[in-house]
């Protein structure tokens, strides 16, 4: 059966996707004929789609239905799911019926249960935790290699930490690093890619270090220029949040009396155990209770940025609550 759902918040991996499989569907000459896309704010979108997935193609190349951002896999009124039923097992083999959702299906919605048993691919398209650095250097040595950028193992780690989990931007400084290198054989060096890839991740690693010594001002000056630099404030959010969780995972470790440096560095999911002695430096001043107290901060703050909160007196504030949590009592 001609069904694919895709889900997940890398909406730019999923573009990419989306965009291939079109492309293997679709004749180029009939795709006006045999090409529609439903957004879920289009009345009976669903139905629609499902009516239009039933008919054949015209001329050459196949049908391609997709329903963009659809709830069929988070609400799914009965009247949609007989049709959905009705309609899964009879598609011709020349249409394709394309699912996609940020949201996670629900697995115990039969809509959900359904479409799984159903569907050629059920793929999801997560986001790499911003943490887990050894996850983010196989995807860039991934899409490297996709792309026929040759890089070190240095230059992996330097471009994973440029961008981290921002998918778009990982490809958009690849296709740079790929043009310049169009005419060398030897992988870039790391003195080449740290002048053409913009860090902008670093920047929010010292943002991370200014709150953690409760340092407003400084804190509040490199957060202007991140938004000076038109850094997404969600993706600030997530590098202060790793860096948070992080910092909260090894105190927890030294308090608990651990002293290994390879143990601490797999409870903290840290890659390179030569880091550990540095992050326990940098909590030595903190309390447990301050790095616990910061996390909801952070939490509130990612939510109220998904929600449309104004982004930059938002991120203003919170950074302001942080700091002052920072500054309370330490040991």
């Amino acid at each position: 059966m001609p069904i694919y759902l895709y889900w997940g918040e890398d909406d730019f991996a999923m573009e990419k996707a989306v965009t291939t499989l079109r492309d293997r569907i679709l004749d180029p000459l009939w795709t006006s004929f045999n090409y529609t896309s439903l957004s879920p704010d289009q009345a009976d979108a669903a139905i629609t789609g499902l009516n239009q997935v039933m008919t054949p193609p015209f001329g050459a190349g196949g049908r391609l239905v997709w329903l963009v951002n659809t709830n069929l896999c988070q609400q799914c009124p009965e009247n949609v799911l007989a049709e959905l039923t009705r309609t899964v097992s009879v598609i011709p083999d020349n249409s394709w019926l394309l699912l996609t959702t940020r949201n996670k299906p629900d697995e115990r919605l039969k809509s959900t249960k359904l479409l799984k048993k159903c569907a050629d691919e059920f793929r999801e398209f997560p986001l790499v935790p911003p943490w887990k650095t050894e996850l983010l250097v196989e995807s860039v040595n991934q899409v490297a290699q996709v792309m026929g950028v040759k890089l070190t193992s240095q230059g992996a780690e330097i471009l994973a930490e440029a961008v981290g989990n921002d998918t778009r931007l990982l490809y958009n400084e690849m296709e740079k690093l790929r043009l310049y290198a169009s005419d060398r054989n030897k992988p870039l060096d790391v003195d080449t890619i740290t002048q053409l890839v913009r860090n902008t991740t670093q920047n929010s690693l010292q943002l991370a270090a200014a709150i953690r010594m409760g340092d407003t001002a400084k804190a509040l000056s490199i957060l202007a220029d991140l938004i000076t630099a038109a850094e997404p404030g969600l993706r600030i959010v997530a590098t202060l949040i790793g860096q948070f969780r992080t910092w909260l995972l090894v105190k927890a470790a030294m308090e608990s009396g651990e002293r290994n440096p390879q143990d601490i560095a797999k409870l903290a999911e840290v890659n390179n155990p030569k880091r550990i002695y540095f992050l326990q430096q940098e909590v030595k001043s903190l309390s447990m209770q301050q790095l616990i107290s910061c996390l909801p901060l952070l939490l509130e703050l990612e939510v109220s940025l998904k929600q449309g909160a104004t982004e930059v007196s938002t991120l203003q504030t919170k950074v302001i609550q942080l700091c002052q949590v920072c500054q309370g009592s330490r040991y």
